[in-house]
């Protein structure tokens, strides 16, 4: 199979193969001939599959081939979770439509709109956006939702995640009833079908992999370690392997910032990337992670789905995401297009019922390693007995110690009582005076 026998143009043809792409791969071979067509699409494909061009090539023909030269209203629209994403779609509708009449944008949330609202004044043919940015835009009449022809929802399950689903509705419902839809996402939740069926009207399913598979290439593997020896066990994996290009997860953004503190401490050139992060800051750091000028980049989730870095060979989680398809998308970002990877996981005791899920949505068993210095299966040191009472009832007292420690039990248990109501009043009173401040954001 080749891309000229899917039925692409030679502009686009041309465009791909100075990208060096020869063979379309699975997603690309089910999914372009489908969308030519002009048929809805449900597609199913892990990260690393080539599905952005899956989508991408044919409708560049499409809005190519029914082009009204006179004026260039917004004919796609393609929604991202992320800024990372949404910035990786464009870069590729840039490169693959460099032979054809086609205007492009892209606009998400962080920086000032006003460049982004000149560009969209001047015509744009397709449109990728965040949905929120979309969303302000729109109701400060920058945009037109009005000639949309194709909606394209990439990532869908993460945008569902992440609380977009009230946004997405609010956009549907500026579209044009007739329009063609095409819906791709890593996994097919119940939520998904509930939100492909009120979007997509006779859809042709694409599957490109089993679902919630993660890729062939990608050798995985668990070291079992208390979090407190975790960032040691970091800097010694990448310094006894002599690694530069290291993608590392946290669950939390302090705990990412805390752990590029302790590998700049020992020499290991590191950034984070994650919501607290400026647009600026974010984009500087994965920069610098892909040209090799930094060796680790330590991601939260929001990241996941948007970074494309070719041939990244190592990817390190840090801490289990607590959904076990979060792991099946971090560990996506390696072992792509055909290359090998490795997938390495740091499990301290609390974190072993997600290894559990994990396993159970993968149907197979992660490999235990041993690393040199480092005890198989650690357990966390002891707390002092003030905060664990069940570990101190279990301590056998020596001879000599038992008597005082009756005695003074007896003695001192009506003020034991008395101070361990105290705190508790003191609480109370300091949470009345406390702001409520709404719940944290840990991503």
């Amino acid at each position: 199979m080749t891309f000229e026998s899917l039925g692409l143009k030679k502009e686009l043809l041309k465009a791909v193969e100075e990208k060096g792409y020869t063979t379309p791969s699975p997603i690309q071979e089910k999914a372009i001939p489908v969308i030519l067509e002009g048929n809805d699409v449900l597609a199913s494909a892990q990260t690393g599959t080539g599905k952005t061009a899956g989508f991408t090539l044919p409708i560049l023909q499409i809005i190519t081939d029914t082009k009204n030269p006179k004026f260039r209203p917004i004919r796609a629209l393609i929604l991202t979770p992320t800024r990372e994403l949404a910035a990786q779609i464009y870069d590729n509708i840039k490169d693959y439509s460099k032979y054809v009449n086609i205007k492009s944008a892209v606009i998400f949330g962080g920086v000032n709109p006003k460049k982004q609202i000149s560009t969209i004044k001047n015509g744009v043919d397709i449109l990728v956006a965040t949905p929120g940015r979309l969303l302000d835009l729109h109701d400060q009449k920058a945009l037109s939702l009005k000639r949309i022809d194709i909606l394209i929802l990439d990532e869908a399950d993460r945008m569902l995640d992440m609380g977009f689903v009230r946004d997405i509705k609010k956009i549907i419902a500026l579209l044009p009833s007739k329009r063609q839809n095409l819906l791709f996402s890593a996994t097919f939740s119940k939520e998904i079908k509930a939100l492909a069926k009120g979007i997509l009207s006779n859809p042709v399913l694409v599957e490109a992999a089993p679902e919630n598979t993660t890729a062939e290439m990608v050798t995985q593997k668990i070291y079992r370690t208390p979090k407190s020896r975790k960032a040691a066990m970091v800097i010694q994996l990448i310094s006894d392997g002599n690694w530069n290009q290291v993608l590392i997860f946290t669950r939390t953004k302090h705990g990412a910032n805390r752990l590029v503190e302790k590998l700049q401490k020992n020499d290991i050139s590191s950034a984070a990337i994650h919501g607290n992060k400026s647009q600026g800051a974010r984009t500087k750091a994965l920069k610098e992670f892909k040209e090799n000028t930094i060796r680790v980049l330590v991601a939260t989730d929001i990241a996941a789905r948007g970074l494309d870095i070719p041939l990244l060979p190592q990817v390190i989680n840090y801490e289990l995401p607590n959904i076990p398809e979060d792991y099946v998308h971090r560990i996506g970002r390696t072992g792509r297009a055909g290359a090998s990877g490795e997938a390495i996981s740091l499990v301290a005791n609390e974190e072993l019922e997600y290894v559990k899920n994990i396993e159970k949505l993968l149907k197979q068993k992660l490999k235990i390693a041993e690393l040199e210095g480092f005890d198989l299966t650690p357990t966390e040191p002891s707390q002092p007995e003030s905060t664990s009472k069940s570990s101190s009832k279990n301590k056998k007292p020596s001879s000599g110690n038992q008597t005082k420690r009756n005695f003074r039990n007896k003695k001192g248990s009506k003020n034991n009582e008395e101070n361990k109501a105290a705190p508790i009043r003191n609480n109370r009173k300091k949470s009345k005076r406390r702001p409520n401040k709404g719940p944290r954001n840990i991503t």
